[in-house]
């Protein structure tokens, strides 16, 4: 049920050149969420070096922000779907540009990981109900193309994030990593408060109990999985995921019967919605395996410097940016669980083709296999995206689109740490090649998950 306020959304999408407008503005934030990720990574040794942290220490400027943003995300979402899209998509850009201000004028360790941390407060907003907001942009016949555009965006953030961080850190200090961020801040808010659309409001009120519940669940979850990667104490390792446990089973309790949990089971009911976000769990997990894996493979073992790396690992966010748009195009007319399928059957292979690569391979027999990987993974990301979000209900088109941030991260959680475990079990340099062997057969099973949507109505 929804409010009979003014605030009932458009029929079936925007006009076309108010779509226009509101997808920049959904775009530019969506950009610099993904665009902060990118470049803080790269320039995490140079942070470290600056504010005086260790490397161990200096993790935090980016795990603070991670945990964050994946123990808000499906609270933030229903909160989405109770105040409205647009509300709190507009408040995560608000809060994004601050925080951004905050961390470039950060004079401490300490200072600058709790401004991440507020920070990813922030991104969880906006990456909580971004593609929510397109499917009330784009009108239904069309909303592949929509979320192809989207994850164009995203893609292109990942792939110029590195040399953007170059860029900036060649005529100016890191602070200035964070700071570009507050006019592209001010833009995206008043682009969104001029354009976004007002959706639908549902009667239940939020319940911050199983907000805290939910996100407890997440965090513990992560931090969980990346004791056991890197070797942490048994002791820690079974409080984290005893409690991770005990917080799911109660918010499971508390949201019995409830029309909207924040953890979807609502959702989970519906076949086509539970098979698309197993396949997304399994494609993201074979993305955090090889992008954690592939610079150690390509420095430690081909001795390539790390620029060289960046370089060479460029092809496949590049190429993903590229099959974005034309499989999002394709998913409004094809099943999403047979493009899906394919493009996660060519990832596969990639995987494997790299994990196969010769000790002395050509630039261009790295550079070939990065593309297959790019083409793999960007012809399954917009189809399975459509079919998630074509799958729930359009009142819960915000849990849907948590659960869309929510499955990206834990996948990209679960690689990254399964990549730790694989450096620390595995003998000489055979580690790397073990986690995209893991990454090959994580592929493989979502491209047979992604077929069994075929036989699902």
């Amino acid at each position: 049920m929804t409010h009979p306020t003014a605030e009932a959304p458009r029929a079936d999408g925007l006009p076309t050149r108010k779509r226009v407008e509101a997808l920049i503005a959904i775009s530019v934030a969506v950009g610099m969420a993904n665009l902060d990720t990118a470049i803080t990574n790269t320039a995490l040794p140079t942070i470290a070096h600056d504010i005086g942290a260790n490397g161990a220490a200096a993790i935090w400027v980016v795990s603070a922000y991670q945990i964050v943003m994946v123990a808000a995300l499906l609270p933030l979402a229903a909160l989405g779907e109770i105040l409205g899209h647009r509300r709190v998509y507009i408040a995560g850009v608000i809060v994004f540009t601050l925080t951004s201000l905050a961390c470039g004028l950060a004079w401490s360790l300490p200072t600058l990981v709790g401004a991440r941390a507020l920070q990813g407060l922030g991104a969880a907003a906006i990456m909580s109900v971004n593609t929510a907001l397109i499917r009330f942009v784009y009108p239904s016949k069309m909303l592949g193309r929509g979320l192809g555009v989207n994850a164009l965006v995203v893609g292109i953030a990942f792939t110029i994030g590195p040399t953007v961080a170059s860029a900036i850190l060649s005529v100016g200090s890191w602070n200035w990593l964070f700071l570009i961020n507050v006019p592209a801040g001010l833009l995206a808010t008043s682009l969104a408060w001029r354009t976004l659309p007002l959706t639908d409001r549902a009667i239940h009120a939020f319940d911050p109990l199983a907000g805290v519940l939910c996100a407890g669940f997440f965090a513990l979850l992560v931090f969980g999985i990346g004791d056991v990667a890197h070797g942490g104490g048994w002791v820690a390792i079974t409080a984290e995921f005893g409690g991770s446990a005990a917080c799911g089973y109660a918010l499971l309790r508390r949201q019995a019967g409830h029309r909207a949990p924040l953890l979807a089971l609502d959702l989970f009911r519906l076949p086509a919605f539970s098979l698309s976000a197993a396949t997304a769990v399994c494609s993201f997990a074979t993305q955090g395996l090889a992008f954690v894996a592939l610079p150690f493979l390509l420095q430690d073992v081909l001795g390539h410097s790390a620029v060289e790396t960046g370089l060479l690992m460029t092809p496949w966010p590049a190429v993903v940016a590229l099959m974005a748009p034309i499989a999002g195009r394709l998913s409004d007319r094809y099943p999403p669980g047979l493009l899906g399928g394919f493009g996660l059957l060519v990832l596969s292979g990639g995987m494997a083709s790299l994990a196969l690569m010769p000790r002395d391979p050509h630039v261009l027999a790295i550079v070939w296999r990065m593309m297959v990987c790019g083409a793999g993974f960007g012809f399954f990301q917009s189809p399975n995206l459509r079919a998630l979000m074509g799958s729930a209900p359009a009142n819960r088109s915000g849990g849907a689109s948590g659960i869309v941030a929510t499955a990206r991260l834990l996948g990209q959680s679960i690689g990254a740490a399964l990549v730790a475990l694989c450096l620390m079990l595995a003998r000489g340099d055979t580690g790397p090649d073990l986690a995209l062997w893991l990454g090959c057969g994580f592929a493989g099973v979502g491209c047979i998950v992604s077929f069994l949507r075929l036989g699902v109505r």
